[in-house]
């Protein structure tokens, strides 16, 4: 693979993009306020543990773990120009099309850079490949560990364990998720510190 020079500008409009991701870190999920959780996740917490459980599923599902990861690494970054769009707010408010807003996010940055992201958001929104699938079925994967997660500290989060269930599906995330419901969230620590450590 050929390393890819940089333009000083380029540069610039790269750690632009960059710095603005990092913003992710302290906007609020918003749906969770709805649920009266005080003090939500962060977008940028919810994206960490969906880009972990994504090539969980690739794997299990036989698609691409790389590509899946990737999906989900960058399927909310145009939220920092976006905000969290809850089910609710889409019922009155149309927002614009994250491809276009991630067109904008990177542009200015190195062609291969725009490609990359571009078509990275592109087909998590299209959702037809196997990739997107997962990515897709991660995100509502992470909504319902994290519904589970509040419960169990007893915060009221409706039935939206329940909703995300539904909205699932590959089989291997059904699976998940029928285990997730049944289990501690918990429970691998009291699981762990029951057995003996691995050599």
């Amino acid at each position: 693979m050929n390393r890819t020079e940089l333009t000083d500008s380029e540069s610039a409009a790269a750690v632009a993009f960059l710095f603005e991701t990092g913003t992710l870190r302290a906007l609020p999920r918003t749906g969770w306020r709805y649920d009266l959780i005080p003090d939500p996740e962060t977008v940028a917490e919810h994206s960490h543990r969906t880009a972990v459980i994504g090539p969980v599923l690739a794997v299990l599902e036989g698609a691409d773990p790389a590509r899946t990861t990737l999906l989900c690494t960058y399927h909310d970054v145009p939220e920092t120009r976006l905000g969290d769009q809850t089910p609710i707010t889409r019922r009155y408010v149309s927002t614009a099309d994250p491809r276009k807003v991630i067109a904008d996010q990177v542009f200015g940055t190195h062609p291969a850079l725009q490609a990359m992201v571009a078509a990275a958001v592109e087909e998590f929104e299209a959702g037809e490949s196997p990739e997107a699938v997962c990515a897709r079925d991660a995100d509502k994967l992470d909504c319902l560990l994290r519904a589970l997660e509040y419960q169990a500290v007893g915060y009221p989060s409706g039935d939206k364990a329940e909703r995300c269930r539904a909205a699932l599906v590959t089989d291997s995330a059904r699976r998940l998720a029928d285990a997730a419901i049944a289990m501690d969230p918990a429970q691998w620590q009291h699981t762990l510190l029951g057995t003996p450590a691995a050599n």
